[in-house]
């Protein structure tokens, strides 16, 4: 069996560390569509959803991203309700919202962490929602059962114990909806 794929890469090239963030925004979008036409072609992911999400959450939440993980951490929030905060940023594409069971990726326990946000994307790896939950949520959620033994945890599990951060609709929702409020 042979795929034939074509798509075209950014014509400015990589060149490490000093690249500007236009160039990286330009890349990022270059990687969904390789991820999209990669998936049409073989029916199989291409694995760069993480990558993806990190730049996404950089983006839309206002965190600095760590030039190499960071002991569990990501990215470092930059104002607001995440000022100084370490956070995880995990990612799942959703392709079929009709399936159970979709997971995250295994969550960092035993390392330094304040929260960790989840990034939602839909089948062109564009980000629909993000969710936001602490350290202590995630914690009590793995031991009462919500996960597993090595930090894996349901997408849906993360939906409930987290807070909506950011919507494609809405934009930042955080001051808006909070379902630890009730």
């Amino acid at each position: 069996m042979s795929y034939s794929l074509s798509v075209n890469i950014a014509t400015e090239s990589y060149t490490g560390p000093d690249v500007s963030i236009y160039s990286v925004d330009k890349l990022v979008a270059q990687a969904r569509k390789l991820a999209v036409e990669y998936r049409k072609a073989t029916g199989q992911p291409l694995g760069i959803s993480a990558e993806i999400a990190k730049q996404d959450a950089a983006r839309l939440l206002d965190l600095e991203l760590c030039q190499r993980a960071e002991g569990g951490y990501d990215a470092v929030g930059r104002s607001g309700r995440r000022d100084g905060k370490r956070i995880q940023i995990k990612g799942r594409a959703i392709f079929d919202e009709s399936k159970s069971g979709q997971r995250i990726g295994q969550l960092k326990v035993e390392q330094p962490w304040d929260c960790v946000v989840l990034i939602i994307m839909d089948e062109n790896f564009e980000p629909v929602e993000i969710y936001e939950a602490g350290r202590e949520e995630i914690i009590e959620a793995l031991k009462s059962g919500g996960g597993n033994k090595r930090g894996a945890m349901s997408v849906a599990k993360f939906k409930i114990i987290g807070r909506l951060a950011w919507t494609r609709e809405e934009g930042m929702v955080d001051d808006i909806w909070d379902n630890h409020a009730l």
